[in-house]
């Protein structure tokens, strides 16, 4: 006689593994900067979701129902600068100036560092996300910061404990202030100079409400020496992790070729529809990113009746291709965050598609 489980056993399984994150401590919602004259002071985080989760609260206690009041994206604070840059970062000092050297030169280049005019300017800015990190990183960034006059442009937010990269990029998003905001890997294997393919990509897709996503893809690398060169393990995990994708994904998620690049790009508009809902800190964050995008609400008429666009509701995707290279030092443990994430993907696929997780 087979064992099995019914529904029920399983759902009340999914209450206890599915992660929670813990609420943000006090100073993980201030950053340090340095100061003209190379001194550091600490100041409060703008924090454009917490005024979402307020404008909420308010909407809910007033009607009485979540599910009858979708917060739409007039509700996030408008943006001040044109790109705000996330960097997820543990343990980072030997990688993470070549990263930052690279990112400066384009973001200078591309849109200066004071913003002009009214409305959205040209600025941008560099949210440094300490994930708890045990070395030197904080103080190579204050460094770097110091020799390239960054002074409130590079801003360093310390996490007091470490919450896994998903946790480091979703704290980071809800306290950017531009009118796009990217989350690029601290180790520096994109180059950064394809932010602008990402751009125009997100511009293709983008709807009426100005949302849009669009990730960087190193899928047509496959066939490359990079890729050939690396252990038959690794391949083939990377070969059952997409099979995985493709099967407990919903369409349009499965359909992204590389869900896993740390290279992603989002409309400020599409932002209150996905980082609110995020549960993931792990490597698996980035499906769920994706998954949310998908789901998210069509755009609304004037009237406030939810129209698709295209195929239907949610947020377009732009994947494009990017360059990348193998850098040393990763912290990934290819065997055991493979069966992780295996695992992270089945209780994203079950925590969200039985309503353990729902958009409140």
């Amino acid at each position: 006689m087979g064992i099995g489980f019914d529904t029920s056993e399983i759902y009340a399984l999914l209450l206890l593994v599915a992660p929670v994150p813990r609420p943000p401590y006090p100073s993980e919602k201030t950053y340090i900067t340095t100061t003209p004259s190379g001194t550091t002071e600490t100041k409060p985080l703008t924090c454009w979701y917490d005024s979402w989760v307020a404008h909420r609260e308010a909407s809910v206690s007033k009607s009485g129902s979540a599910a009858q009041n979708h917060i739409r994206t007039g509700v996030i604070e408008p943006a001040t600068l044109e790109m705000s840059l996330v960097v997820p970062a543990y343990n980072e000092e030997a990688r993470l100036i070549g990263m930052l050297e690279e990112a400066l030169s384009f973001l200078d280049a591309t849109y200066g560092r004071v913003a002009r005019g009214k409305g959205t300017g040209t600025g941008y800015e560099i949210l440094l996300v300490n994930d708890g990190s045990r070395d030197g990183t904080v103080e190579i960034a204050l460094d770097f910061s110091r020799k390239h006059g960054l002074h409130d442009v590079l801003r360093i937010v310390t996490l007091e404990e470490n919450r896994g990269k998903g946790g480091a990029v979703t704290h980071g998003m809800r306290h950017v202030r531009g009118e796009y905001a990217v989350f690029a890997d601290a180790d520096g294997a994109s180059r950064f100079a394809d932010l602008g393919k990402l751009v125009k990509g997100v511009k293709e897709v983008v709807d009426e409400e100005g949302r849009g996503v669009a990730v960087g893809s190193r899928a047509w690398l496959v066939g490359s020496e990079a890729v050939v060169k690396r252990s038959a393990l690794r391949n083939a995990l990377m070969h059952s992790f997409h099979l995985l994708l493709r099967l407990l994904t919903p369409p349009a998620t499965s359909r992204i070729r590389d869900t896993q690049c740390g290279f992603k790009l989002f409309t400020r508009a599409a932002l209150p529809h996905i980082i609110p809902y995020m549960h993931a800190e792990g490597w698996i964050f980035d499906v769920e990113m994706l998954m949310l995008a998908e789901s998210a609400p069509g755009v609304e008429d004037g009237e406030g009746v939810e129209m698709g666009k295209g195929n239907g509701k949610g947020i377009k995707v732009s994947e494009q291709p990017i360059a990348w290279q193998e850098v040393g030092g990763s912290k990934l443990n290819v065997m055991w965050d493979s069966l992780g994430m295996a695992w992270g993907l089945a209780v994203l696929r079950g925590g969200w598609g039985m309503g353990v997780w729902r958009r409140r």
